[in-house]
């Protein structure tokens, strides 16, 4: 058996994990649509979430109202695993030495007084529909998305076979108080290499709540040869079916299978989450505006499932390529070597998913994240890296019908430390749940029926990307004027 990522060694894990192709297909056999095999395998990895019922009855608990009525809201978040280095790519420092500095020179952005790195054009001519936050507090994290991912500094790295404490991460909770936005797509997705690695699950909420692996999912909702929908639309064959799975299922699986029947025949028959996945059918000039990359591609699907139902979803490259110690660290190198070939890769991936989504009239209803699990040092290695940074990282935000344009934060002339405005992972899920409807004091309940918070530590919604206080802002500078 070769050891998960988690337990390799840092060269060795990260250099495997390069190697694979985050598109190609999961090395299985074709699962047979009614065999016990199938049905375990797409109805208990969080392929539905909920059934209908449960998704209508749990949103209108979340919400008090019915959700039926409610727009669609949704999440993108862009993992860059590894840990992006703040001082190459947000926050930048042209003015100290250079073994801080780094590389790159900076470019003016369409937002006077923000600059960026020279690597990142696309989003400089996009930074009026961004914002910059450049002191979120990530000491709490660990090379793994747990933190981040939870938005919930108590979610951590334990390395005892506990890690997370049993907390979930924000797309376990969005499909655990949301739902998907379409019954007939998986609520929260993961597009990653490895989910073990790059994608934070459910912890103790329970497996209903896990993420797709989009990875292989493909493929396994189609309809084998000779099996055709009419057959399949034939409930009392099916109920003939699913009585038979339930007698021949062990009895820890039964009461998930219950739970799943319905919704996973019900993706069969629509057909909508095999539509999704076909990026195929997208036009070319969609695709090149992408990129025809593992981030612009996956970037490109995360559009198409959204834009299908899905309510969360996570995209990550390839895992670990945001981890740059440096030119004798294979196999992402230092800066110079490893982090500028990419950064026009996730450039692009990011802008194009923007435009698009204005284009298709759903970037108010989503919103895009961009961050990793910490910061990269100050000070630049002696072979041009950076290594890992707890104490402070930058990320950035758009869309969700937000206030953008902005810089929230900032840290001291060497990047390393908070100057102002700290921000805490708390504040991060908390803003995403706002986004999302979901009421910031619900709780979910342990398998030993303890309740607990979805926003832990006292976490508030980002005041500034509140488009209340542009309303606040010119109300006070008119009484002013007065």
């Amino acid at each position: 058996m070769q050891p998960s990522p988690m337990n390799q060694g840092h060269s060795e894990a990260h250099q495997a994990g390069a190697l694979r192709n985050p598109l190609q297909p999961a090395p299985t056999d074709t699962l047979r649509v009614g065999s016990r095999r199938w049905f375990l395998q797409t109805g208990l990895a969080g392929l539905a979430g909920l059934s209908l019922a449960d998704t209508l009855r749990l949103r209108a608990a979340a919400t008090g109202s019915d959700l039926r009525n409610r727009d669609p809201r949704a999440v993108i978040l862009f993992w860059l695993s590894g840990g992006p280095s703040q001082i190459d790519m947000w926050d930048t420092k042209p003015d100290a030495p250079q073994e801080i500095r780094g590389p790159y020179r900076t470019m003016a952005t369409s937002v006077p007084g923000i600059r960026v790195c020279e690597h990142l054009p696309l989003q400089a001519r996009l930074m009026h529909k961004l914002t910059v936050i450049r002191s979120v507090d990530c000491s709490a994290s660990d090379h793994t998305p747990i933190t981040m991912q939870a938005g919930n500094p108590l979610a951590r790295r334990t390395n005892d076979g506990r890690d997370g404490g049993g907390y979930p991460s924000m797309g376990s909770v969005a499909a655990r108080f949301r739902g998907a936005n379409d019954r007939h797509m998986p609520a929260f997705v993961g597009l990653a290499n490895s989910l073990r690695a790059d994608v934070w699950g459910a912890g103790h909420m329970g497996p209903t709540y896990e993420p797709v692996n989009g990875n292989e999912l493909p493929g396994r909702l189609s309809l084998p040869e000779g099996l055709s929908l009419a057959r399949l639309q034939q409930r009392t064959e099916l109920r003939r079916q699913f009585d038979a799975l339930r007698q021949s299922a062990d009895a820890g699986e039964a009461h998930p299978i219950d739970r799943y029947a319905d919704m996973a025949y019900d993706m069969v028959l629509s057909q909508r989450v095999e539509q999704a996945f076909a990026i195929d059918r997208e036009p070319d000039r969609v695709r090149d505006a992408y990129g025809r990359t593992s981030v612009g591609e996956k970037a490109l699907l995360a559009r198409r499932l959204v834009e299908a139902g899905t309510t969360f979803a996570v995209v990550s490259g390839a895992w670990g390529y945001f981890d740059h110690h440096g030119d004798n660290v294979p196999p992402w190198g230092g800066i110079q070597s490893g982090l500028t070939p990419i950064l026009p890769t996730v450039d692009r991936a990011l802008c194009a998913l923007i435009e698009d989504l204005e284009v298709r009239g759903l970037l108010d209803s989503t919103l895009i994240l961009m961050l990793g699990e910490f910061g990269r040092s100050p000070v630049m290695t002696a072979d041009g890296g950076r290594n890992h940074w707890t104490r402070v990282m930058s990320m950035l935000l758009a869309g969700g019908g937000l206030r953008h344009g902005q810089v929230i934060g900032s840290t001291d002339s060497r990047g390393g430390e908070i100057r102002d405005r700290r921000v805490i992972p708390s504040d991060l899920a908390a803003t995403v749940f706002q986004h999302l409807q979901i009421p910031l004091d619900a709780q979910w309940v342990t398998p030993l029926g303890r309740p607990i918070p979805i926003v832990a530590d006292d976490g508030r919604p980002i005041r500034e990307l509140d488009q209340r206080d542009f309303t606040s802002y010119f109300s006070n500078q008119a009484s002013t004027r007065r």
